[in-house]
């Protein structure tokens, strides 16, 4: 007789309730993490109108039907519950909702909360065990709590702007909202380890997460080599500062990464590129040199680089040791086969269940070697109200008044 296969182990925050009550896009983010790995998420919305996300995307017929690409992005495994928080009646069911649940997510500029009197003191007297985390543009204190942040003041607040492009185009936003992403990880990141220490100790945590302090964070050497050295840094575009040859390079029918920092990495590349004359080149014959000589050397090595494609540079070079990429589009990228292979792109039916397909991103990382995803689609507005405020113990009745109210 065979035995039996044992059983997969829970998702991570298997059992974990979220109170979400954020909006467009950083906040939203930490609760999809959340969401991709078990956690219950109660998107809590403001009745008719919803998550401002619903109205945003490269389609308008889905950002009118309060469907838009930004929202499905970031909120596929959520249950949408719609209160009107400046109801009596729909602040007592937020209370409610907070005495049954593990943390509570919101991006309001700060003071919004206390002024709708669901402040942190207030929910954390309902439920002390809550995790409580606030997500702004540049945290809860200092002269610029209160100021409005989206993505694009934050990068250009945090210098990122400043380092990103050429000498002649700088300074430049990135292609993407990096800080509202970066803010989001940090939440996420915040309520995992509270949690964590909850389980040790049974008490909550107030978690102050500023997308400011999070991109500073992220910038990593840009920030470190000043704060150290006091050498303030400068754009180079595609360039790495640090060593060189390290940056993009043209080849006969694309652009192709390479990050040959190491010497020996560089002595491959000049080799299978036919170019070992270069190694006895003075100028660049060691890292400093070839860090001063940067030009020079791009131009060098582009001369052996134009023999061959992007995608045959890439396969000889990266399997030789020396680190090399193509520089592909955005669809080509989400097209590779390494994404297919470890199910990282998922398809979920439509929310509204419409002949279309939805394509989400899961987690970044696996656990216990197997991918993680949502198994929902995002949610329609208000599509759970009913359902959530059964479970928390309201009668049909009191629900109709409610809704009567405007506070659902």
């Amino acid at each position: 007789m065979s035995t039996p296969a044992p059983a997969a182990p829970p998702p991570l925050l298997d059992g974990i309730r979220v109170l979400d009550l954020t909006n467009v896009l950083a906040g939203p983010f930490a609760g999809y993490q959340l969401a991709l790995h078990g956690a219950d998420v109660l998107k809590v919305e403001l009745p008719g109108a919803g998550d401002l996300a619903r109205q945003l995307g490269a389609d308008r017929r889905l950002s009118e039907e309060l469907l838009g690409a930004s929202f499905l992005a970031q909120n596929a495994g959520k249950r949408s519950l719609t209160l009107n928080l400046k109801e009596e009646k729909g602040r007592e069911a937020l209370l409610r909702a907070v005495r049954e649940s593990d943390v509570l997510l919101e991006n309001f500029r700060p003071g919004v909360m206390d002024r709708l009197g669901v402040g942190r003191e207030v929910l954390m007297r309902e439920n002390p065990r809550l995790v409580y985390c606030a997500v702004s543009g540049f945290g809860q204190t200092g002269p610029l709590r209160a100021r409005p942040a989206y993505d694009q003041i934050v990068q250009g607040l945090s210098g990122m702007m400043s380092v990103t492009g050429t000498p002649e185009v700088s300074p430049l936003r990135a292609g993407f909202p990096v800080a509202d992403t970066l803010g989001g990880m940090a939440a996420a990141f915040a309520v995992a380890a509270a949690l964590v220490r909850r389980e040790r100790t049974g008490s909550g945590a107030y978690l102050d997460v500023s997308m400011l302090e999070a991109a500073l964070t992220a910038m990593g050497w840009v920030t470190s080599n000043y704060l150290i050295t006091g050498r303030p840094p400068r754009p180079m575009g595609n360039e790495n500062f640090t060593a060189a040859p390290s940056g993009t390079f043209r080849t006969a029918d694309g652009c192709l990464n390479i990050a040959a920092n190491r010497q020996q990495q560089f002595a491959t590349l000049c080799r299978l590129i036919g170019r070992a004359e270069l190694l006895v080149d003075e100028r660049f014959a060691h890292p400093a040199d070839r860090k001063a000589h940067r030009e020079e050397l791009r131009a060098e090595i582009e001369k052996g680089l134009v023999e061959r494609t992007a995608g045959e540079w890439e396969e000889i070079l990266a399997d030789a040791g020396v680190p090399a990429a193509r520089v592909l589009s955005v669809p080509d990228a989400l097209g590779l086969e390494q994404l297919a292979e470890r199910d990282f792109v998922r398809t979920l039916p439509f929310p509204d269940g419409r002949e279309r397909e939805l394509r989400v991103l899961g987690s970044p990382f696996r656990v216990d070697g197997e991918p993680v995803a949502a198994t929902a689609p995002p949610p329609l507005l208000g599509q759970h109200t009913e359902q959530v405020l059964a479970e928390l113990g309201y009668r049909p009745e009191e629900i109709d008044a409610m809704k009567e109210r405007g506070a659902i």
